[in-house]
């Protein structure tokens, strides 16, 4: 009995060191991983892309005459604009279609997430990179309305895939561009959304942090691909209809939290610009500074710039391009400077301290837990799992335009089909990541598309610029303008739809 105790000790010795061998090559080959990932994402954002969202955002400020601040009004006025016949798609709802996208897991826990490892200044940041992005979305969205093309149906569908191939001759650049978006939204921000989703449920005291982020992300995963080959239309049409509910109630609930602490609020603000502008320690350690937490989190919020939103651009149905470009530079400034800002300050004046610990949902969740109670992280459990759904869905829309523009077709369903399946899948490992692997692949991924794309509209920016004077002209003269490509010297033969 003794001897077997022993060999059972032996081996229950060894085997424990097996564990510990395997857990630890497991946990190495995970930090190498980071390691890599942390070091690409690092220098990515500093200093090449700092440097070209930056120049690129003022580049086209300066040429538009700061047209996302001058010609403001102007886009309010434009997104109520009805299509020129029944079925089209119009300005109102080509908004709805990048602002679904735009408005996401981002708004509350890309905000969180940076104000809690980024410091207060995180904020100013994102508004700034907001505003100097409306010119960056209103630059890339009037290109894809100038090259887009037109249907069998007489519809019309773009992006910045095609306007590269048409007014760059490359096909190859544009082709690189639809693989980094596909690679990006099917795969880096769908695996993220997934992620922050199942995040919001780890304050509740069912959540096991090693079984429950599988559970949710496969039922997430099901439902979402229920939708996307078919089947829930009714789920799509009905989510469609509550979130902008859920957008417009999660800003009345931030601004009940807001004006509860209004006392708050001027030592917030000052606290915002304080931070923001203590260069001595941004430069300091600019990886994990307030100035690189606000760019990152404000541009993958608002992805002006980033070329994804020009693929729903494409899609409206106006008398003038210049219009639909308009309309995403309000696109842009909803969710940053309105819903981001909400998030932002609801946060910071809830009392709550911002701490490494609460980054995420749980900040939010226990911010708006002051006002609410134990209904608070509910509500907020409720509208991430609204924004995260149609985020997916969303992102989706943009990824079949590309594989449409790659095909040179619309794909074989036996391809979308495999292809779909693939998307569900990638969501359940989302849900599994940590959260700094998690940012890490979606920052990456943004950025390589931005690299692609900014530098693009930059070569093609006198063809947008020529088209924002020819619309102003005209407003000028009292007329609704509409756009002929040969009034702003364009060849007429290098376009589809406005022949």
């Amino acid at each position: 009995m003794f001897y077997q105790q022993l060999c059972l000790a032996k081996h229950e010795s060894r085997q424990g060191a097996k564990d510990f061998g395997k857990f630890k090559d497991e946990r190495e080959r995970y930090t190498m991983v980071m390691t890599i990932l942390d070091g690409l994402d690092s220098f990515l954002y500093y200093p090449v892309l700092i440097v070209v969202l930056l120049a690129a955002g003022l580049f086209f400020s300066v040429r538009t005459g700061f047209v996302q601040l001058r010609l403001f009004p102007e886009s309010i006025r434009v997104v109520m604009e009805k299509p020129s016949s029944e079925g089209k798609v119009s300005s109102f709802q080509a908004l709805m279609v990048s602002t679904a996208s735009r408005v996401g897991t981002g708004n509350i826990v890309g905000v969180s997430t940076a104000v809690c490892l980024g410091g207060y200044g995180a904020v100013f940041w994102m508004w700034l990179i907001a505003i100097i992005g409306g010119a960056s979305a209103f630059v890339e969205s009037t290109l894809a309305q100038i090259y887009k093309r037109r249907d069998e149906n007489g519809d019309s569908y773009g992006g910045p895939a095609y306007y590269i191939e048409t007014a760059l001759h490359n096909r190859g650049l544009a082709v690189l561009f639809s693989v980094c978006l596909i690679l990006t939204y099917a795969g880096g921000f769908n695996m993220l959304a997934s992620y922050n989703l199942q995040s919001t449920f780890s304050v509740y005291g069912f959540y096991d942090a090693k079984s429950s982020p599988w559970v949710i992300g496969a039922i997430l995963a099901v439902l979402v691909g229920w939708c996307i080959l078919g089947g829930g239309r009714r789920v799509v049409k009905a989510t469609s209809a509550i979130v902008p509910f859920m957008g417009l109630l999660y800003i009345v609930v931030s601004l009940v939290v807001l004006f509860s602490n209004v006392s708050l609020i001027p030592a917030v603000f000052k606290e915002i610009f304080r931070n923001a502008f203590d260069f001595k320690a941004i430069f300091s350690g600019i990886a994990g500074s307030c100035m690189m937490y606000g760019i990152k989190r404000g541009l993958y919020s608002n992805e002006a710039g980033v070329g994804s939103a020009p693929n729903a651009a494409a899609a409206a149905d106006v008398s003038h391009p210049v219009k639909q470009g308009l309309v995403q530079v309000l696109s842009v400034f909803i969710d940053t400077i309105l819903i981001c800002s909400a998030t932002a300050l609801m946060c910071l004046c809830s009392g709550v301290e911002p701490t490494a610990e609460l980054a995420g949902a749980p900040y939010v969740q226990e911010s708006v837990k002051t006002i609410m109670g134990n209904f608070g992280p509910v509500f907020v459990t409720a509208a991430m799992v609204l924004f995260a759904f149609t985020t997916l869905l969303g992102n989706l829309f943009y990824v079949d335009n590309c594989l449409t523009f790659i095909h040179r077709k619309v794909p074989s369903k036996r391809f979308m089909l495999g292809f779909r399946l693939v998307c569900a899948g990638i969501i359940i490992i989302g849900s599994a990541l940590s959260m700094s692997a998690a940012w890490a692949i979606a920052d990456i991924m943004m950025a390589i598309m931005c690299l692609i794309n900014l530098p693009a509209c930059v070569v093609l920016s006198k063809v947008a610029v020529n088209a924002c004077r020819d619309y102003v002209a005209q407003k000028k003269e009292g007329n609704n303008p509409v756009f002929h490509a040969a009034d702003i010297g364009m060849d007429v033969s290098q376009l589809d739809y406005w022949k």
